[in-house]
Parts: structure tokens; sequence; C-alpha cells
């Protein structure tokens, strides 16, 4: 579906989203959107917005240690890898 609408913007450059649009894609205040300039045109969709966890170095020095190979492991699955046993 397309959709053709006039918006006016502010001496602030601000647009306010016709209400039907805001509806029919989910835009809701507070709401983050992606705007990208292709080819002399303005596109505007909304972002998928995903929380990020930060880990200190620590947590991820503890994390290293517990993934190590025990002595010869990383040897015998490179053997089963090869087709070897």
């Amino acid at each position: 579906m397309s959709t053709r609408e006039s918006v006016v913007v502010s001496n602030r450059g601000q647009v306010t989203l016709p209400a039907g649009v805001r509806k029919r894609l989910g835009i809701e205040p507070g709401s983050v959107v992606i705007l990208e300039e292709r080819d002399g045109e303005l596109v505007l969709r909304p972002a998928a917005v995903i929380e990020v966890e930060h880990y200190s170095d620590e947590q991820i020095r503890a994390w290293d240690e517990d993934d190590r190979f025990a002595p010869g492991e990383r040897e015998r699955i490179a053997k089963r890898l090869a087709g070897g046993s």
C-alpha cells in the first residue's frame, strides 16, 4: 500500500506524522524512526530498537576461562572433524 500526504516543516525542522500513518505503522510517542535520504527523496520508516547489555571486563574474562578447552580436547575435536576417530 502506498499513500501520499503533505506535511509542513516547522521553523525548527519538525514535521507531524498524520495520525492514520502513525497508527498503520505502529508509531507511538517515543518511538524511534529511521530517516534515509535516497536519490533526492526522504524515506521514513519505523526502527526496531534492541536492548544492549554492557559487560564488564571481569565478566568477559570469566566467560573466556569457562570456555577454555581441556588439555587435548582441541586435538580430539580436530581429528573428529577431519574424519579420524
